[in-house]
């Protein structure tokens, strides 16, 4: 039976490469995106494709993605993939300041949230409901560096949403992790990155295949290992 995927950030990197793996093999996706105009790949898969239908979405504005919610059928995966990087700099960075701060954290730590939030009774009403939060390394104690502080404060913080989440969901049966995609190609990791956005995302997709209540509550890298946060 073909399942339906809900993506956010689904216009370009991972959450398109995401999308095109998904379509191809024949599943359904909601792509979510601030911008569809300017999305000129993802609409080409819309103009080719039956499966895929575009929304406009802020993961910021809860009221939008409840307003989203109400006029979808259920879904039985949901990937959190929205995310900015920020600031880069250090402490003397001057674009480490209120405005940006804000937005990183709200887009990489709420966004996620008002989405669970808001599609959790869509899930409820598959059979085998999945969520999965892309995440990062850099939000681990483990990885060290100077730089980007409120990036990977975002990736620790929403890390630890995810470990709220599958406590309350549980009683639902609904697994819940995070992924760290690996260094990838995109306008946030840069064109030296190892890995492309096809190649992560596909390596993803047969790690969220596996997913269950073993996996709830726990940081995975893109090939599977999990990762202590």
């Amino acid at each position: 039976m073909n399942k339906s995927y809900l993506i956010t950030g689904a216009n370009r990197g991972i959450g398109l490469a995401l999308t095109k793996i998904i379509i191809e093999k024949g599943d359904r996706v909601i792509a979510l995106c601030r911008k569809p105009e300017e999305a000129e790949e993802l609409r080409a898969i819309s103009n080719t494709q039956g499966n895929l239908n575009i929304f406009k979405a802020d993961v910021t504005k809860e009221d939008e993605l409840i307003k989203i919610s109400k006029s979808i059928d259920n879904i039985d995966f949901l990937i959190c993939n929205a995310g900015i990087m920020g600031p880069r700099g250090g402490m003397n960075d001057k674009d480490t300041n209120y405005r940006n701060i804000s937005e990183v954290l709200m887009t990489n730590v709420a966004g996620p949230f008002f989405t669970i939030k808001s599609f959790i009774g869509k899930l409820r009403e598959s059979k085998d409901p999945k969520i999965v939060i892309l995440s990062s390394r850099m939000g681990t104690q483990m990885h060290h560096g100077s730089d980007a502080y409120f990036y990977r404060a975002s990736k620790a913080a929403v890390n630890n949403i995810m470990v709220s989440f599958s406590n309350e969901l549980n009683q639902f049966n609904i697994p819940i992790t995070s992924f760290h995609p690996g260094w990838v190609q995109t306008d946030m990791g840069g064109s030296n990155a190892s890995l492309s956005p096809e190649e992560s995302a596909s390596s993803l997709i047969e790690q969220f295949k596996e997913l269950g209540s073993k996996n709830t509550g726990k940081f995975y890298n893109y090939e599977g290992s999990e990762i202590s946060f």
